[in-house]
């Protein structure tokens, strides 16, 4: 038997594995999603949580719905998220390019400071400029998590190998496509990773959008910490928590359903 064929034949063992893993993954993210909605959409539910957890205390539930706090704040994160991914993914790859080299200093020291500099600081900036409601707590969870997902495409591109793209060169490929074809394909995992940063800090600092009006999981937070009510403290963390789990599952399984089929595990 030559050692070709044993190749194929390992090859052909393990891609069931790999597609099992993946489908593993799916279904776990799919039943942690379904247990996740099941329990905010059930107020009697999260009464006798709390209940457990706190013992007999008097309205241990905050009034608004979990429901509708958990899709303001969704909405506040997906917008946040979107706006990183469509100026940051850009911005990354052009201070990789030779056009954009000379700038990547000032990127870089930009989406520094835009991390380093307080949300809540930036939240009261803009109320002055945009009012109260979404756009505000959107801006200041923007600049803050804008830094992971620049920093994920410049180390992802920057660590195809010369060779690679020497090779796609040869090819005839142009600088378009190699981006396209090869770059961003073999980066995608790093890349992947930034958003997934990028995200999890964004569910967590969106509990500030509260302070200016734009409502979310912070509302039962800051609620609960102006009247002592422990409940609605718990309600909107442990919710803000559940919801960063999911979020960072559902990115993990698009990774692995996005990554090239020579590049899985």
């Amino acid at each position: 038997m030559s050692a070709g064929a044993d190749s194929a034949r390992s090859i052909a063992v393990a891609r069931p594995a790999r597609v099992s893993r993946r489908a593993i993954a799916t279904g776990a993210l799919v039943v942690g999603t379904a247990v996740f909605v099941a329990i905010v959409m059930s107020p009697d539910l999260v009464a006798k949580v709390l209940v457990g957890l706190l013992g007999a205390q008097p309205d241990p539930v905050f009034q608004t719905p979990l429901s509708d706090l958990v899709l303001q704040h969704l909405q506040i994160v997906l917008v946040s998220v979107g706006l990183t991914v469509v100026v940051g993914l850009p911005l990354g790859v052009w201070v990789t390019r030779d056009s954009g080299k000379d700038f990547r200093d000032i990127v870089s020291a930009s989406v520094d400071f835009g991390q380093v500099f307080p949300p809540i600081a930036v939240l009261a900036i803009m109320l002055g400029i945009l009012g109260i409601g979404l756009w505000p707590a959107v801006v200041a969870l923007f600049l803050y998590g804008l830094f992971p997902v620049v920093s994920g495409t410049v180390a992802g591109l920057e660590a195809v190998a010369p060779a690679v793209i020497d090779s796609a060169r040869g090819m005839g490929m142009g600088k378009w496509r190699i981006l396209f074809s090869v770059e961003l394909p073999l980066a995608q995992e790093v890349i992947l990773s930034g958003v997934r940063t990028s995200a999890i800090y964004i569910v967590g600092t969106a509990t500030v959008a509260a302070a200016v009006g734009a409502g979310g999981l912070g509302l039962p937070i800051f609620t609960g910490i102006s009247t002592q009510n422990t409940g609605y403290i718990l309600t909107g963390a442990l919710a803000v928590s559940a919801l960063a789990l999911v979020i960072d599952g559902a990115l993990t399984v698009l990774g692995m359903w996005l990554t090239p089929a020579g590049l899985r595990d």
